[in-house]
């Protein structure tokens, strides 16, 4: 029996960076970009190019994406303007993206009162805006924003809004339930009621989550008809947040009601990176990740000692709904730390090493990740970290220099303000490092300044590893995340620290990220910066002393 096809669609550098708090910078949304790519994800939105500068940039080139189709969210046009006379639909047309998704009103009453037009001037310009898309020979999207409150009070109008979208070209007609208060039998009806009159496979559900329904309202909407589902990683979005993907997604693949009937893109194998994709947005927003959010969440899997934890090694389904590998997530008894080896397999093998589950060198890789996390380390977003640990353990890593020892010193001073020197602060950071190079003499020392202790030591440690230097000389620091992990009774002053470091090659413009853990922050910054190091010297496969 063949299956219908489901269309996934991410709006979380968008939607979800409405979230109270939420900031995204360039290099986030491209990074998010990549990992929501390599998931399987069918759209992702990008931001509204012309609405600023991030945005902007991110939409004047088109990004190497795999699977996904990059989206450009905007607005139909504007009352009293023409197609080629409104900005920021020029902006969004002009743009690089594969499809376009404008938003438009679906409530009379919103129609009369946020845009003061008349009814048939809507539908104007949905049709417009939707015929401009198409000429551009680009998919076209109308999201009919307050759709179900519409619906409620005029069905007839927002039947016709849906409706003219559809007839004017657009492939996606997006029902959206802006303001989160619909209840799940309501969605079922509703939906139900507009494929009559435009077809399922064209139809689309943009739910939030004000009433904690928005995953079993895009699940009855997909029951009912709608082919697209929208939602954002970890449920980001204003107020309560959207439809959570990372709920929403693995649900449709392992569920058997949605399973048996429905294909996605996402195979079971790119299903594993979920938990990974998850976390990495957490360090993105330097957040601690749910323990228990369903499927991800690092207690999604988690049993304590007891019968619980007796019945589950002998029987996983008795308190798992689906296995926790599926999802790229691992079983957690918290006496004996049983279980892991096959996320810890998958994720030798994307790294390229691959290895038995029951190889000695994966259990002892296995003990050191769970020991290094207990002390605060966290490998979902320094990959590069991972990666050295794991070929230390699997295979070997050359020795390319050791660090004999490093100093810091920042000093502050009335002399110092105005005068040149620092970031104009009044204070000045100097670092000293003594490094050996394998295979040569004696131990070389570099001094650097910056505008804090980890630019300084960053600026020490690269001055000059000889024969190394060409490695690393097109290679800067560009992100730098702490998180305070735990607080003591003496007040948190000596917390352990956590930092995630973020490295580019300037010149082929490749990322890494590397973390380093001590209650000492400076300490753990070093040891950050020198696996980035490492990690761009093997990389190229520098040569060892």
């Amino acid at each position: 029996m063949s299956k219908e096809r489901l269309y996934l669609f991410d709006t979380t550098l968008r939607d979800g960076a409405q979230t109270t708090g939420v900031d995204f910078s360039l290099e986030d949304k491209r990074r998010l970009m990549r990992v929501l790519d390599q998931l399987g994800i069918d759209y992702i939105e990008g931001g509204y190019p012309g609405a600023n500068e991030t945005d902007t940039a991110l939409f004047s080139a088109r990004p190497e994406l795999q699977c996904a189709r990059f989206t450009a969210f905007g607005m139909t046009k504007r009352s009293g303007r023409s197609v080629s006379n409104d900005p920021g639909l020029q902006a969004v047309l002009q743009s690089a993206a594969d499809s376009i998704c404008l938003v438009a009103k679906a409530s009379d009453y919103q129609v009369r009162v946020a845009l003061g037009i008349s009814n048939e001037e809507n539908l104007g310009a949905v049709a417009q805006s939707v015929r401009a898309i198409v000429e551009t020979q680009r998919e076209a999207m109308i999201d009919c924003e307050h759709f179900f409150d519409g619906y409620k009070a005029n069905p007839e109008y927002a039947i016709a809004v849906a409706r003219t979208a559809y007839d004017s070209g657009a492939r996606w007609v997006v029902l959206c339930d802006t303001n989160g208060g619909t209840l799940s039998h309501e969605i079922e009806r509703i939906v139900g009621t507009v494929a009559k009159h435009v077809p399922g496979a064209n139809l689309g559900i943009h739910t939030h989550n004000d009433t904690e329904n928005a995953v079993a309202n895009t699940l009855m909407a997909v029951r009912a008809g709608c082919r697209q589902i929208q939602g954002t990683l970890n449920g980001l979005g204003e107020r309560c947040g959207n439809a959570n993907l990372t709920s929403v997604i693995p649900t449709l693949l392992l569920k058997s009601e949605f399973a048996d009937a429905f294909s996605t893109g996402i195979t079971p194998e790119r299903l594993r990176n979920l938990t990974h994709a998850s976390r990495v947005l957490d360090e993105i927003l330097n957040e601690a990740p749910d323990r228990h959010a369903p499927y991800v969440g690092e207690s999604a899997f988690a049993t304590k000692a007891g019968i619980h934890a007796s019945a589950l090694i002998k029987a996983p389904e008795t308190y798992e709904h689906v296995p926790p590998e599926s999802v790229g997530n691992e079983r957690r008894i918290l006496v004996s730390k049983q279980g892991g080896r096959s996320s810890m397999t998958a994720a030798l093998e994307r790294l390229g090493l691959p290895a038995d589950k029951d190889d000695p060198r994966v259990h002892a890789l296995l003990d050191e990740v769970k020991e290094r996390e207990a002390r605060g380390y966290s490998y979902e977003a320094a990959e590069a970290s991972f990666e050295l640990l794991a070929r230390r353990s699997l295979a070997s890593v050359p020795r390319f220099f050791s660090v004999e020892s490093f100093r810091v010193t920042v000093e502050r001073s009335r002399a110092l303000n105005g005068n040149g020197n620092g970031n104009g602060s009044g204070s000045r950071s100097q670092a000293t490092v003594t490094v050996s190079i394998a295979g040569d003499g004696e131990p070389v020392v570099s001094l650097g300044e910056g505008n804090g202790p980890v630019n300084a030591l960053d600026s020490a440690l690269r001055k000059d590893l000889g024969r190394y230097q060409k490695h690393i000389q097109n290679v800067e620091l560009v992100d730098y995340k702490v998180r305070i992990l735990t607080q003591t009774h003496k007040g948190g002053t000596d917390a352990v620290t956590r930092v995630l470091v973020e490295s580019q090659d300037i010149g082929t413009g490749e990322r890494w990220t590397t973390v380093g853990v001590s209650p000492n922050i400076i300490d753990a910054s070093f040891e950050a910066l020198l696996d980035g190091i490492n990690y761009k010297l093997l990389r190229d496969g520098a040569p060892a002393g």
